[in-house]
């Protein structure tokens, strides 16, 4: 899967960034997503968790093709979602 991501242009750096989020950790999330709803539009949301163990939420929009993501922002779920997805997933 080919992620692209947003560019934030006060920093020209990904704006998963500000988040201190990298792109191996949103790799990681999206590649078993533990859940996945529709968003605003067309954008899609994610929750999946990084190799470390970190839980994500990740909001992107599927390119065209089907084949690539625009990653528009990923950043941390806090400890009280964390536990709600816990109790969903059982």
């Amino acid at each position: 899967m080919y992620l692209r991501f947003y560019i934030d242009p006060d920093t020209d750096q990904p704006h998963i960034y500000d988040h201190n989020v990298n792109e191996i950790d949103v790799q990681d999330a999206l590649r078993k997503p533990l859940e996945t709803v529709k968003g605003r539009g067309k954008t899609m949301v994610a929750i999946g968790q990084t190799r470390g163990g970190r839980y994500l939420r990740v909001i992107y929009q599927p390119d065209e093709d089907d084949e690539s993501l625009f990653v528009i922002t990923a950043y941390d779920l806090p400890p009280r979602q964390i536990r709600a997805l816990r109790r969903r997933r059982n």
